[in-house]
């Protein structure tokens, strides 16, 4: 799962959450408790068929901030669809949610994700939200089985070991990785941390995007990136 909390939040679970205390609203801010956007998305999520098998949650010290990640059960069985959550009552942000393989949520504020969408606490909030949250659940199936066409075409571009350096030299020059990434990347792509198959596009991807970890969060634009490139490489190669 791509929660972090390194910037003062600390793990917490879904009790925990019920028992902390929502500021009175204001004429003009009216704070959601976390827990409610927690049960808001599962139930939505479960109304439209997704099976939710993971719930990683962190809060602030004053309560104030929510961060958290749900995982997906997938239907294709070899990765996981991400949900993205964070809230907060301090006016500090939105509440944002979102979608995708690649979602990251960080303490630093940082929200990464494939689709992200997000509400400020107006005084509609909690009337409108349950709507909102429908609009975006309800293409999710679409969605979830575009992304999985998506990482079978990968999975079916084969690459030579020279092809693969040639990638990763094109990840280098287009700031998608720096020097320092270059032996990561293909020591993932020569002997990759999890199974992500035979030496396809698929592979190179995941190899790519576990060196990327760490600067997501700096650079939300790179996996975006980085999907372009590959793309363009399976475009190539059919």
């Amino acid at each position: 799962m791509t929660l972090v909390l390194h910037a003062g939040a600390t793990a917490i679970d879904f009790d925990g959450l019920r028992s902390l205390v929502t500021p009175e609203p204001t004429s003009t801010h009216h704070p959601l408790p976390h827990h409610d956007l927690v049960n808001m998305v599962t139930y939505a999520l479960q109304y439209w068929g997704h099976e939710v098998t993971k719930q990683e949650f962190g809060i602030t010290p004053d309560g104030a901030r929510f961060y958290g990640v749900l995982t997906l059960r997938s239907e294709y069985g070899d990765y996981e669809d991400l949900v993205g959550l964070a809230n907060a009552h301090d006016k500090s942000s939105a509440i944002k949610i979102g979608f995708g393989s690649s979602t990251f949520v960080c303490d630093n504020t940082a929200f990464l994700s494939d689709v992200v969408v997000s509400r400020k606490h107006t005084p509609g909030t909690k009337r409108q939200l349950p709507g909102l949250i429908a609009e975006i659940i309800e293409p999710l199936k679409q969605q979830r089985i575009g992304q999985n066409m998506m990482f079978e075409r990968y999975k079916g571009t084969m690459l030579t070991d020279d092809r693969a350096d040639q990638i990763i030299m094109q990840m280098f020059r287009r700031g998608i990785i720096n020097c320092t990434r270059i032996p990561e990347v293909l020591e993932q792509w020569e002997n990759p941390t999890c199974d992500w198959g035979a030496k396809t596009a698929y592979r190179l991807f995941n190899g790519a995007t576990w060196s990327l970890k760490p600067k997501v969060a700096e650079k939300p634009g790179l996996t975006q990136n980085l999907h372009q490139l590959i793309d363009g490489i399976c475009m190539e190669i059919e």
